[in-house]
């Protein structure tokens, strides 16, 4: 039988944003892939700590951003493993707690340039698929070929970052094209950001 693909979109989603939702999207339409889980990293160990919201109002604003999507999941795994997170580490767990399901890593092109500095790297690449979306400025696999199960994808470049959106809605502005409506609801009425 043929195992479920199940891609693992690991952020801190801080908060999540339409970007993510149209990549998303893009990554179920048009690859082999059955399902994303958005996994939701309490501390990304690349990243500092101190600006990053509650992990369980981020986990929230997630839910709150996949209710309309069947084959969008969000996935908390890394809240009872020790942080900060290593992607090896959560997917190993995820491979064992899901004998059934063969997971794909999605990451950004910035984060490719990156990958050497990731834990356990090189058995990333042997042991799991990868699929690698394109950001601005983020050339991949012009200086040397990719591996074998690491791919390079065609979608959409989506010019969103969670940053400007944080900034953007501490100055006051009105940033509800560049989020689900829910999670923006839930921004506004908790004072999030501000």
């Amino acid at each position: 039988m043929k195992k479920k693909q199940v891609g693992i979109f690991s952020g801190s989603f801080n908060p999540v944003h339409t970007g993510h939702l149209i990549l998303a999207n893009y990554l179920l339409e048009f690859t082999s892939l059955d399902e994303i889980w958005l996994v939701v990293s309490p501390h990304n160990p690349i990243k500092e700590a101190d600006s990053l919201l509650d992990e369980k109002i981020r986990l929230e604003m997630a839910r709150l951003a996949v209710e309309e999507f069947d084959r969008l999941l969000v996935s908390d795994i890394e809240f009872c493993m020790p942080k900060p997170s290593y992607t090896i580490d959560t997917l190993t767990r995820l491979r064992s707690e899901n004998p059934d399901v063969e997971f794909t890593l999605v990451i950004g092109s910035d984060n490719w340039r990156k990958f050497p500095r990731w834990k356990e790297h090189q058995r990333l690449i042997e042991e799991f698929r990868i699929l690698i979306y394109p950001r601005p400025g983020e050339e991949v696999g012009a200086d040397r070929p990719l591996p074998e199960n690491v791919q390079l994808i065609d979608a959409p470049i989506v010019e969103i970052s969670s940053t400007f959106i944080r900034e953007s809605i501490r100055m006051g502005k009105n940033m509800r094209a560049f989020l689900p409506a829910q999670v923006y609801d839930y921004i506004l009425s908790n004072g999030l950001y501000r």
